[in-house]
């Protein structure tokens, strides 16, 4: 699974790098990280409602940075880094559950972990805290709405999928 999301991780950089480009002259270039975040923090969520198991959404997600960055990404290995940080969102999310619900709720919360603790790293690494307040609010709705879509929705969704193709039970 992290083979699989290791290389949609690299493919979301490609679309990354357009939606820098084409919001640059806007001056909003920097919130194609939220808008994509979503789609490079799956797989914590997806392995941690899948498998139940605690550590696992940490070991999904920085196993898919890995992988992305094996398959030569522009940010090399600084994924690792940034794979760690956002499978401690990810875990954080189950953990609030401890470990026992497993449905809309948790994966709302596992949103919601992931996008506070990844925009957190952010203010560090990217310069976040360089922002004008209202920038730094558009740019967290944008990344919760990221996450939860990618991350909440369409885990639930692949989730569904996989049970009714009696390929996981729960």
């Amino acid at each position: 699974m992290e083979l699989f999301f290791g290389i949609i991780y690299f493919a979301a950089g490609f679309v990354y790098n357009g939606l820098t480009v084409l919001l640059t002259p806007i001056g909003y270039g920097p919130m194609a990280n939220d808008l994509t975040m979503g789609i490079w923090c799956m797989a914590g969520p997806l392995a941690g409602f899948l498998l139940r198991t605690p550590g696992v959404a940490f070991l999904g997600e920085f196993l898919g940075a890995a992988v992305e960055m094996l398959l030569g990404d522009q940010w090399g290995a600084a994924n690792l880094i940034s794979g760690a940080v956002q499978g401690i969102g990810s875990e954080l999310g189950f953990t609030f559950t401890l470990y026992k619900m497993y449905n809309w709720l948790t994966l709302f919360i596992s949103s919601l972990t992931l996008t506070f603790v990844t925009f957190g790293w952010d203010w560090f690494r990217n310069g976040y805290n360089h922002f004008s307040g209202q920038m730094l609010i558009i740019m967290l709705i944008a990344r919760f709405i990221s996450m939860f879509v990618f991350s909440g929705i369409l885990v639930k969704l692949i989730s569904n999928l996989l049970q009714r193709a009696h390929l996981i039970k729960h």
